[in-house]
């Protein structure tokens, strides 16, 4: 059933040409397997009832049983299993195929289901769900929901990981059955562990409103019961508003209670740099910029120049030096 021993030279020239980024990409043993597995599944689902359909129930049902397990049916989906240039896929194949055919006329009615006995008992290359590593132990809290049902199980349905728990976000623990921080427990009993984000004024709290919270979130203060804001210049508040401030944002000053503006421009010191630069008020800000008809040098604005003229000492359009006037 396998292709001629000169396709089989070409498989493992492809193989040998793949790229170092391609050959880094080398599916796992237990990947391998389970696409394998995965695309005889289609096969099968694909060629169920293949040709059928003309009207005589009867003799279709007959005809229909003797294709189900058919050597005729098993080539149809093997053909269908691998592309040209699906090395891994092809190189598995050529070895396992014997195996394959096996399952499909003598164990298919014992073992139903081919991933567990292809990849998982015969070829020992992955574990059942909820299992890991190489003698397919059960995962932390357990091979029905590992992790609490809030994490992923290092190594579940390999024969690799050490089986620690990654939880989801919103969990920690062992056994991802405790909430971060910015999190509470919703529900919590012997079987399930569930966390719900707090509402965004709180740091911690015990239920979803801003007046759950067991400590405000920064950027935010306890008002009447309640996380509120702080206003976008403050440094901390102990309310809503910028009179509320416990100290201003740079750029922001303390005046009559509240948090203004500072105008940099209008300070006694130089707030810009450049000789002839003009100075911007911007809230929280200053900007510097050359008036129009100048451009900006390392020290000072310049008259700019017309596109590609070049300015000589000679150049009778250059403007007089100072002590000329």
């Amino acid at each position: 059933m396998r292709p001629p021993a000169l396709a089989t030279l070409g498989l493992l020239l492809v193989g040998l040409l793949l790229l170092p980024g391609e050959a880094a990409q080398k599916p796992t043993p237990c990947q391998s397997c389970r696409q394998l597995v995965d695309k005889f599944n289609q096969g099968m689902v694909d060629t169920a009832k293949k040709n059928f359909g003309g009207g005589n129930t009867a003799w279709e049902e007959k005809s229909l049983s003797k294709y189900e397990f058919s050597e005729v049916r098993l080539l149809e989906i093997v053909e269908g299993l691998c592309g040209s240039s699906d090395f891994e896929c092809n190189r598995l194949l050529e070895e396992q195929e014997e195996l394959l055919e096996a399952w499909w006329l003598r164990l298919k009615k014992e073992h139903p289901d081919l991933f567990e006995w292809f990849c998982v008992r015969t070829l020992k290359v992955c574990c059942s769900p909820g299992t890991y590593g190489p003698d397919c132990r059960e995962c932390q809290g357990g091979s029905a929901r590992p992790c609490s049902g809030n994490g992923r199980c290092s190594g579940d349905g390999s024969r690799e990981g050490d089986g620690a728990c990654q939880c989801h976000p919103g969990y920690r623990g062992a056994l991802c059955s405790d909430c971060v921080d910015g999190y509470f427990s919703s529900l919590r009993n012997e079987t399930h562990s569930v966390c719900t984000a707090c509402d965004e004024s709180c740091k911690t709290c015990t239920g979803p409103t801003n007046r759950d919270c067991a400590q405000c979130e920064a950027g935010w203060a306890r008002e009447d019961g309640a996380c509120v804001e702080c206003d976008p210049t403050c440094v901390g508040c102990t309310g809503k508003g910028p009179g509320q401030c416990k100290e201003c944002v740079p750029g922001y000053t303390k005046e009559s209670g509240q948090c203004a503006d500072v105008d940099e421009c209008a300070l006694p010191g130089k707030a810009c740099a450049r000789t002839g630069e003009n100075c911007y008020n911007t809230p929280g800000s200053f900007v510097c910029v050359c008036p129009d008809g100048f451009e900006e040098t390392e020290d000072a604005c310049v008259p700019a120049q017309p596109a590609g003229r070049e300015v000589t000492e000679e150049d009778p359009a250059r403007p007089p030096a100072r002590e000329d006037l």
